[in-house]
């Protein structure tokens, strides 16, 4: 199952809005005779792969199958693979985790029994859970995982007291940041980082799928000279603006493609909040546009009023050994007066990332 779990990291960022699954087959003495996972979206699952790298069928004879995900029961893109299974005199399947899916959740499981097939679950079921915790915030909430970043001094401190902000962490830290882009579906800034910084926010330093770029752009002036509205992504910038000017009222506002001449992206109107685009609002309609997961690059402002208005799913937090004495914080105005308010995490843990320390936890 490990092996399994392994497999199934390699679909990250390409299977969306699909769960990563991975699948080792062993032969009726314990023997791996094929293994595969979920690729691509549209693609053949774990499972079909595994069993299409077996070259010699018959030693799926009393064959024991290693899968993290239940094998699932319904027709969608490709075939139900708890179907699939069926037909091969295998002995055993061994799931990590049942789907959450409406469509699946344990009828893929009563399926391979009613086939006579022996089926045991719950092997590594946390790693399992822990891999595929996107998908199943996805299917529990119907709405977008969010994670939040935030790169800070010792002190607290995110930009000196001239905004400069390049580099607080090291190069480790940047690394497993852009391999966080590839994996997630989209990348979000608020207007201010958009104008300070001007980031192409792009995968770089690993190999990986191009995210969706998204700002929160309110009146929706910001330039159109803009990395964000003029590189060879421009394509695949999203705008959240509250200004009913640059939205087609003859179509879903939220799929509205009428822009300003410099501007090739998507618009998604929400409706504005003291001066501020309505964020829940906006999470909802991004989700809408098939994005599951977005990882948020924010300045304090933006950071500040997600965790404040209780939008954050999980925060990973680089602590440089650095110190400014003075600039800007990373968090300000959480509303909170009183340690009995204090903001606790369900989870949380600390590894290190060169000379820097990642804190990961999850409200």
């Amino acid at each position: 199952m490990k092996r399994a779990l392994r497999l199934a990291e390699k679909g990250k960022g390409y299977v969306t809005p699909n769960p990563l699954v991975g699948c080792v087959i062993c032969s009726r003495d314990e023997v791996p005779i094929g293994e595969g996972y979920h690729e691509r979206y549209g693609q053949p699952h774990a499972e079909i792969n595994a069993l299409n790298s077996v070259k010699d069928k018959s030693d799926l004879l009393d064959a024991t199958v290693y899968v993290t995900l239940e094998p699932c029961s319904h027709h969608g893109k490709t075939p139900p693979c708890a179907h699939e299974l069926a037909k091969y005199p295998i002995k055993r399947v061994v799931v990590a985790m049942t789907d959450p899916n409406p469509e699946v959740n344990g009828r893929g499981i009563a399926h391979l029994k009613a086939k006579g097939i022996r089926v045991e679950t719950g092997l590594l079921e946390e790693e399992a859970r822990q891999l595929n915790e996107v998908f199943i915030h996805n299917m529990h909430f119907g709405k977008p995982f969010i994670i939040l970043k935030i790169a800070q001094t010792i002190d607290g401190y995110i930009a000196a007291p001239d905004g400069d902000s390049r580099w607080i962490t090291g190069h480790k830290a940047r690394k497993m940041v852009h391999q966080w882009r590839s994996e997630y579906d989209a990348v979000l800034i608020g207007r201010n980082t958009a104008l300070l910084d001007n980031p192409g926010l792009t995968v770089r330093h690993v190999s990986g799928r191009q995210p969706q770029r998204i700002v929160i752009d309110g009146p929706g002036s910001l330039p159109g000279e803009l990395h964000l509205f003029s590189d060879i992504h421009e394509d695949k910038t999203i705008r959240v603006t509250y200004n009913p000017d640059l939205i087609d009222d003859n179509t879903d506002p939220a799929l509205n493609m009428l822009q300003p001449d410099y501007f090739r992206g998507k618009s998604v109107h929400v409706s504005e909040i003291e001066g501020h685009s309505n964020l829940e609002q906006a999470i909802d309609k991004l989700g809408d546009l098939g994005i599951t997961s977005i990882l948020v690059e924010a300045g304090s402002n933006l950071a500040s009023t997600l965790v404040r208005e209780d939008l954050v799913d999980k925060l990973h937090l680089f602590v440089a050994p650095r110190m400014l004495g003075g600039g800007t914080r990373s968090f300000l105005g959480l509303g909170i007066e009183r340690m009995s308010d204090i903001i606790e995490f369900r989870s949380a843990g600390w590894t290190k990332a060169g000379d820097d320390m990642l804190f990961t936890g999850y409200f």
